[in-house]
């Protein structure tokens, strides 16, 4: 009986101290709901999308971004957002990256450039489930060393995807990733994680790793996979803000973050987000859709 197998599988990992990793499984029923919410960050991605161009703020755009949720009955997921004793709550509804920030910016008032790169993470509650998705936007036209880096980035995301099945383990997507991102600086300091009715939940998904190796995947678990990879080093550092990270070389980054469902033992995953509406908002996509096609 398949059905009362994984219905017990679910129990058992929810409970403290469990054998899987103590990560928590979800049910058909939560897994609807959390597409729901990934899907509303898409759009509120897209909506974003719409107003990225040199001249325009970072805090604008954050103006626009916490509008559009909660005129769609949602909540910001970041902003107020606690890391831990002795940092400030997040301020905004966006993270806002730009060129050599990795994540975590701070939306400023500092105008956007013509080429610059710009990476926008957004998480929203809905129905009390958790959507978290990013996007790097290309600001005008990118210079071709830019769309490099957002094409490995992309593709590098779509190859952990892919690794995203029932009996793998996390160490298997990290691996297909670093695989991929080969002559590039891959952030080892900040990684994936599991996402539900909680922002970050266990496990954590390296993008580097073994195969073999890691905390088993199970179906009903969902994960944000999201590669961030740097034109040079992969050292970063803090800002003073105590949330932004930077390359450590000053060199551009990049960041894709899909929201991601473990299926059946041979189904293929789930993405539970989509950039489909941001790819038709933008008036330049900083990478081909290849990859996307092979694991949607």
């Amino acid at each position: 009986m398949p059905s009362l197998w994984r219905t017990l599988r679910r129990g058992v990992a929810n409970l403290p101290g469990n054998l899987f990793g103590m990560v928590k499984l979800k049910s058909q029923r939560e897994i609807g709901l959390l597409r729901e919410s990934a899907q509303l960050v898409s759009r509120a991605l897209a909506e974003v999308g719409r107003h990225v161009r040199p001249g325009v703020t970072p805090q604008e755009l954050d103006g626009v971004a916490e509008t559009f949720i909660r005129d769609h009955g949602a909540e910001p997921a970041f902003l107020g957002h606690e890391a831990g004793a002795g940092t400030d709550p997040f301020p905004a509804t966006l993270c806002t990256s730009v060129n050599d920030a990795v994540v975590h910016g701070i939306p400023g008032d500092v105008p956007l450039r013509e080429g610059d790169l710009l990476s926008v993470d957004c998480g929203v509650f809905l129905n009390r489930y958790v959507g978290d998705s990013a996007y790097t936007f290309a600001v005008g036209e990118l210079a071709e060393e830019d769309r490099r880096l957002c094409q490995v980035t992309f593709d590098g995301m779509h190859e952990g995807i892919a690794e995203a099945r029932d009996g793998q383990r996390t160490g298997d997507v990290g691996a297909a990733v670093e695989a991929h991102c080969t002559g590039y600086g891959i952030v080892e300091a900040l990684c994936g994680h599991g996402v539900g009715r909680e922002l970050w939940e266990k496990p954590q998904v390296p993008n580097y790793g073994t195969p073999g190796e890691g905390t088993a995947l199970r179906e009903g678990l969902v994960v944000c996979i999201e590669p961030m990879i740097n034109r040079g080093t992969a050292e970063v550092t803090t800002d003073d803000d105590a949330w932004t990270v930077r390359t450590a070389d000053g060199e551009r980054s990049a960041h894709y973050e899909h929201m991601v469902a473990v299926r059946s033992e041979g189904g293929k995953p789930e993405i539970l987000s989509t950039f489909e509406p941001i790819e038709r908002a933008v008036d330049t996509v900083p990478y081909q859709r290849d990859k996307q096609a092979a694991t949607a």
